[in-house]
């Protein structure tokens, strides 16, 4: 019977600490997944742009909250993919090694030389770990460009997230392999046809520049290679994302530096007369000025301990006073003070991220509820025992034993039950949590029974994080649930009569 009173501790106490973990972990690699590809901060002015970029990002490298500045443009487009499917996707114009100071994209960059296997790769079969090309694909995806075979010359290219192309399938042991799609040639014969996208793959990028009002004027297309891929570990990211070099970007935005002409006040019309028809028109007095290269995102990264929570706000506080100062020097020619948005990832992702919070309350409130089911368990247990031991506590209380010192001995059999059911539940929830992806794998591979998608969940594994501090509130909490559930039964037990007791058959 007290064995049964312990199991209820364990299986409650393992519960509510898988799920706490499980949701903790989803919203933690939710929040932390911001600093991948996009920063703590970013500053941005959509569609059009803001210039002197250069200077803004020069003013917020010396603060030193802030470890890192880089130039972004982001912005939607049609790419034609190298299978001949067009998807709608999100284009990131950056500048490789400025962008990799500010996240983490070398290491998402996927074709790269490795030194060791993925954990499950027991086999060695990644293609990663041997081959010459690797060095090469990782030297062009930083640098965002590709040699063009004729001339040698490096060539402006993309990089792709890698479930994008659909020419990538993940392995159960954790690496891609290029897919090899079967062809009939026309002789009758079957091959396989070569589509790794980062050696010979190509695609069409379409973009529509836009006017200050936000506008499209034309479409833009232009022919990349590919460079690499990168695996961020964020479905939707690395389903819907390409990042390009920036100057080719802003030239098909049309948001480089060049000329344009600009209408002087205070001069006077001009009379220009046609020399054919004689006609004399008045036009407005202009003149020729630089317009320097526009951007429409400063991605900021804080130093390491401004990353998250309330450092990521004082980050982002520090930026706009920084960003005052910036438009100060530039009046009239960049978006002021109070126009301009600077936000942290998570304000740009506050409604999920909220949602996932109430979301993870709610369950551990569900499942706490459910949990109280080990109290009235061990209650029923306890209150068996206390009638089984009649008898014994009647010869206690003969023999001088107080009430609470009966009592007080209950309770210490609950605690101890407790004890040991929270701590074999601890024991357990860490090593499902700790194995939880290969448990869901094995049960979809033996029983065909899938629960994480990652369509649906965003991430590609199921996220999982066991807090210490958590977790001494949840076993705490389970040793208490046997405590409170003794205790009824030792106040029946403490006020019994000794000679009804002794007499009870």
């Amino acid at each position: 019977m007290p064995l049964l009173a312990s199991l209820a501790v364990v299986l409650c106490t393992a519960m509510v600490l898988i799920v706490w973990s499980v949701m903790g972990g989803f919203l933690a690699k939710l929040v932390d997944s911001g600093r991948t590809l996009v920063g703590d901060v970013l500053i941005s002015w959509p569609n059009s742009g803001f210039a002197y970029y250069d200077d803004l990002i020069d003013r917020l490298e010396k603060d030193e909250l802030i470890a890192a500045a880089a130039p972004m443009i982001e912005s939607y487009g049609l790419i034609g993919l190298p299978n001949g499917m067009s998807e709608n996707v999100l284009i990131k114009g950056i500048d490789g090694p400025r962008y990799a100071r500010v996240t983490e994209y070398k290491d998402s960059l996927w074709w790269k030389p490795i030194g060791k296997p993925l954990r499950k790769d027991i086999a060695r079969a990644d293609p990663r770990l041997k081959g010459e090309q690797w060095p090469v694909m990782f030297d062009n995806g930083q640098r965002l460009t590709r040699r063009d075979p004729s001339t040698g010359q490096r060539r402006p290219a993309v990089v792709l997230g890698i479930e994008l192309s659909g020419q990538n399938y993940r392995t159960p042991e954790g690496y891609f392999l290029p897919y090899q799609p079967m062809q009939r040639t026309p002789s009758g014969k079957v091959i396989s046809q070569e589509t790794f996208a980062p050696d010979n793959g190509f695609v069409n990028l379409s973009v529509a520049p836009r006017d200050s009002t936000g506008i499209a004027v034309d479409m833009q297309t232009r022919r990349f290679p590919v460079a690499n891929e990168f695996y961020s570990g964020l479905f939707e990211i690395d389903h819907k994302t390409v990042l390009v070099e920036l100057g080719a970007l802003q030239k098909m935005l049309r948001m480089e530096a060049g000329k344009r002409l600009k209408d002087v006040k205070g001069r006077p019309f001009k009379v220009v007369k046609d020399s054919v028809t004689g006609i004399e028109t008045a036009v407005t007095s202009t003149e020729e000025i630089d317009e320097p290269a526009r951007v429409t995102t400063v991605l900021v990264r804080g130093k390491a301990e401004s990353g998250a929570g309330e450092d990521a706000q004082r980050l982002a506080e520090r930026c706009r006073s920084i960003y005052d100062g910036f438009a100060k020097a530039h009046p009239g020619e960049v978006p002021d003070q109070f126009t301009i948005s600077i936000r942290t990832w998570e304000d740009q992702n506050r409604t999920l991220i909220t949602a996932v919070k109430k979301e993870t309350g709610l369950v551990l409130f569900i499942f706490s509820f459910i949990s109280m089911t080990a109290v009235f368990l061990v209650l029923a247990i306890f209150w068996s025992m206390v009638s089984e031991k009649t008898k014994d506590v009647g010869v206690l209380r003969s023999l001088g034993a107080s009430r609470i010192g009966v009592a007080g001995l209950w309770l210490g059999y609950g605690l101890a039950i407790g004890i040991v059911g929270a701590a074999l539940g601890g024991a357990l929830a860490y090593t499902i949590v700790l194995n939880i992806n290969p448990i869901h794998e094995w049960l979809g591979t033996h029983l065909g029974f899938y629960i994480w998608d990652p369509r649906v969940y965003y991430f590609t594994e199921i996220p999982s994080k066991v807090e210490p501090d958590k977790a001494k509130w949840v076993l705490a909490g389970g040793m208490l649930s046997s405590v409170v559930g003794a205790l009824i039964p030792a106040l029946r037990a403490a006020w019994l009569d000794p000679v009804k007791a002794l007499r009870f058959e």
